[in-house]
């Protein structure tokens, strides 16, 4: 690569612009303080930021202040920041509360025939200028190798080789979708993850324990999600502001509460013989709206942070349908009991149990599918889920209690 610079100064940049972009950077990287300054001369401003992206900022920060043009270099600076800006806020936009913090430029960008000894001096360099340690990155013919441990450059001799101590680094584009870049900053801990530019040069440095940190603290448009809430709405909002928010979602509920009283309507002649029914239905009714949205806030949790989908969830579900059983057992034969204690008929609690069963299982299995079905769909999976999976639960609850009390009862 630096054979380029063995040609006459004529045919110099011909030979050098004639290299691949990654193989120009490693060149230039190896060239002395006064050839980069000539070659920077004599490239366009367009050139000159392609070029500099391939370095580290410590790098970058050198070699700019040692331009004569301010001009030029204010050009180019602004030209790299506004690169940078971008294509970080593209990738950031997997959660609404990740920021620019979150991505970090605190490393050194390193050839791999480097010395530990020569590396040592770099970062102390950096330290004395930014009063951090750097993050060691090699890089091998303009193409990013991996990393080296502060434990590795610490421990062996001056002499050595960086590249001899290379270990792998997760690297991801910063124009991977959206479930790429979650599940790749939140599947493992304590991981560092190089964002690359589309080219392969660094762009910045994530780390996955802020990031995962980030999707613990339940945002609150999650919340807001939930309670098909707008995210843009306020505690002090107008009234008027308030109503337009939220009597859409009202007008689904009301309408969705109907479709369950006409099942309750369908057993009034039950109902009418055996009003005892009417003390157990909240409990039937707000059993399943429980455990529905647990159900649902850890689906929504595993679609957040990419680790399912519809296509792979069908494992998810039946684990849900079959938890739903277990607590359905368990909650029903409590209920069975306080029935049977407190009304005198073992039978009506045999009802309530069984009706237990069958609503905690409908609650799992409509509390995972929906979400899912729902982010297939390109919804928010968590925007009014509660609204259908609580009508699934009422109207499977309310079917099989009434349902089974007309059998068993009457």
């Amino acid at each position: 690569m630096v054979s380029a610079f063995l040609y006459p100064a004529k045919e110099r940049m011909s030979a050098f612009r004639a290299l691949p972009l990654a193989e120009r950077s490693a060149a230039f990287n190896e060239l002395s303080p006064r050839m980069r300054q000539e070659i920077l001369k004599k490239l366009t401003i367009e050139e000159a930021v392609e070029l500099l992206d391939h370095l580290d900022p410590h790098r970058v920060h050198h070699i700019l202040g040692r331009m004569k043009d301010s001009q030029r270099r204010r050009r180019i600076i602004m030209r790299l920041k506004k690169d940078v800006h971008r294509k970080a806020d593209q990738f950031l936009q997997f959660h609404l509360q990740a920021t620019t913090s979150l991505f970090h430029l605190n490393y050194v960008l390193l050839r791999s025939s480097m010395t530990i000894g020569e590396t040592a001096e770099i970062i102390e360099d950096h330290v004395r200028e930014t009063g951090k340690i750097p993050l060691v990155l090699v890089n091998d013919g303009g193409t990013l190798d991996g990393e080296v441990s502060l434990g590795t450059l610490v421990r062996e001799p001056n002499t050595r080789k960086l590249g001899d101590f290379v270990r792998p680094i997760k690297t991801i584009p910063y124009t991977a979708s959206r479930e790429e870049i979650i599940k790749c900053l939140t599947s493992k801990a304590h991981r560092r993850v190089a964002v690359l530019d589309e080219d392969g040069s660094v762009l910045g440095i994530m780390y996955s324990d802020e990031v995962i940190d980030l999707f613990g603290d339940t945002p609150a448009a999650a919340l807001y999600d939930f309670a098909g809430v707008s995210v843009s709405e306020r505690s002090f909002d107008s009234i008027k502001s308030k109503v337009r928010h939220r009597y859409k979602w009202l007008i689904i509920n009301l309408g969705t509460a109907f479709l369950a009283a006409a099942v309750v309507g369908l057993f009034e002649e039950t109902l009418s013989q055996l009003v005892v029914l009417a003390i157990y239905m909240p409990i039937v009714a707000g059993m399943g709206g429980n455990a529905a949205t647990q159900t649902l806030a850890v689906i929504v949790r595993g679609i957040t942070v990419g680790e399912i989908s519809l296509k792979n969830g069908m494992p998810a579900i039946m684990r849900e349908v079959g938890a739903g059983f277990v607590n359905g057992a368990i909650t029903g034969a409590i209920v069975l009991v306080v029935a049977s204690l407190w009304n005198g008929d073992p039978m009506l609690g045999v009802v309530i149990g069984l009706a237990m069963i069958i609503n905690l299982v409908t609650a799992g299995f409509f509390g995972a599918t929906i979400p899912l079905v729902m982010k297939a769909l390109g919804k928010d999976p968590a925007t009014s889920a509660t609204i259908f999976i609580t009508t699934a639960t009422d109207v499977f609850g309310f079917f099989a209690f009434l349902g089974l009390a007309t059998i068993l009862l009457l």
